[in-house]
């Protein structure tokens, strides 16, 4: 039965169970589907003094006899900013399941661990006998109802939630983690100046700034490129590396909390700290270990944030002397831009344009980069009406890297100028090798 909500009374506090049907009341019908007991069902932490909502923390208050209560004031506030956040379904991220996912570092003092949940309730749905029966919402928000899962040979299996909720969930789990490290700290002995603070966020959910119980956490730092040069496999087993990337905003939107270190596969080094939703986005799409699918996302890296994204990945040395991207970039960038007009279309009575792309476009290569000159991409369309995997293009490497260089040139200039074999005088002293190319008359960048 549900509680009902009574006007504020005693400070404004209201029992958990009138602020389950006040939040969603609050919320219902919002883009973001909420769950029905915030306050009281799992993974809920009424008991230690506060509850997750969306991006904000609301403290909880013992009213005595084993009952607490939460502000109704903040529980308004929370959802107001919930309810003020846009989403865009079709803008998806993969959430897992990942083969290093265990390998990643979590921080003790942060129970959010919202990718871990899911894995842990997806992976064992198909095992009654392991599932203890407590259907959990994260930060208040029922994530099933956004959920994809999408599936490959009938075996392989992935799961995605919309960009919006993912940087929610991630703000959400940065602002919990700073909570309790103020807790932590008030009990070691700082003074208590006054009770515990709504996590006062932005309108936004890219903009964490959270509260304590204390004082105002730190903010975010920027990025100043004091990762410059090193190389990702020497960081990444130095202690402390994970907490000392927290502190520092993502290096490409500038405004969430950075939660991994983004480095280049081919040449090792390390790029700048990203937080997950820009560390997806920036992740190619495989479906095979030399297949990708060019997917819509691809139309910010290349287009509507182009500048800022080149200039990352040219954080790599390797990548800058060469003037060009790691090799699945570079194929992407092949397929969903220097092949452009190749690729078919058919009507769409819908459409302003009355035509649209057809099919689903992919591109795949033989060889890789250690051997440019037998390197090759193949550009094709999937499910097309006219022809299922509809080959548009060969395109050598060197031709794909060439290419990009102009274009490059053409598109951010003030990137391309700092690209090259001659801009060598920032690179570490003991640069990494780069790509060889041991077709021509000697080992040089090409």
């Amino acid at each position: 039965m549900t509680e009902r909500v009574t006007p504020s009374r005693a400070g404004g506090l209201i029992t958990l169970g009138a602020a389950d049907a006040l939040w969603a009341g609050l919320t219902a019908g919002r883009a973001v589907p909420t769950a029905s007991a915030a306050f009281t069902g799992f993974p809920a932490r009424a008991r230690a003094g506060y509850v997750l909502l969306g991006g904000c923390v609301v403290a909880t208050v013992e009213a005595g006899g084993g009952r607490w209560s939460v502000v109704e004031a903040e529980v308004r506030r929370a959802a107001a900013e919930l309810n003020a956040m846009a989403m865009d379904r079709r803008d998806l991220v993969r959430i897992g399941p990942f083969r290093d996912g265990a390998k990643q570092e979590h921080p003790e003092e942060t129970p959010l661990r919202w990718r871990r949940r899911i894995a842990r309730e997806l992976q064992e749905r198909d095992e009654p006998e392991r599932a203890d029966g407590r259907l959990c919402h994260l930060a208040g928000i029922d994530w099933r109802r956004m959920l994809v899962e999408q599936t490959r040979d009938r075996t392989t299996r992935a799961w995605w939630l919309p960009r919006a909720v993912v940087r929610l969930l991630d703000a959400a789990e940065h602002t919990e983690t700073r909570w309790l490290q103020a807790v932590r700290t008030r009990r070691t002995g700082t003074t208590v100046t006054e009770p515990p603070s709504h996590h006062r966020q932005a309108r936004t959910v890219d903009i964490p700034q959270t509260t304590g119980p204390d004082r105002p956490a730190a903010p975010l730092r920027p990025y100043n490129e004091e990762l410059k040069g090193h190389l990702y496999s020497v960081l990444s087993r130095k202690p402390g590396t994970s907490r000392k990337v927290a502190g520092w905003a993502c290096a490409v939107c500038r405004t969430a909390p950075a939660a991994v270190l983004d480095h280049c596969h081919e040449h090792g080094y390390v790029r700048a700290p990203l937080c997950q939703s820009c560390n997806t986005q920036e992740r190619p799409d495989h479906l095979y270990s030399n297949h990708i699918r060019v997917a819509d996302h691809y139309r910010r890296l290349f287009h509507t944030h182009t500048a800022d994204w080149l200039r990352h990945w040219h954080r790599c040395p390797g990548c800058r002397a060469r003037t060009t991207l790691p090799l699945p970039h570079l194929a992407a960038w092949t397929a969903h831009t220097a092949c452009r007009p190749l690729r078919p279309t058919h009507r769409d009575p819908g459409s302003s344009r009355g035509r649209k792309p057809c099919g689903a476009l992919r591109v795949s290569w033989t060889g890789g980069h250690h051997a440019p000159g037998s390197c090759r991409f193949t550009v094709a369309v999937d499910l097309c009406p006219s022809g299922e995997h509809r080959v548009l293009a060969h395109v050598p490497y060197r031709e794909a890297a060439e290419r990009f260089r102009t274009w490059l040139a053409e598109t951010v200039p003030a990137v391309a100028a700092e690209a090259g074999p001659d801009r060598l005088d920032d690179l570490p002293t003991r640069i990494r090798p780069v790509v060889a190319d041991t077709g021509s008359e000697g080992l040089a960048l090409f």
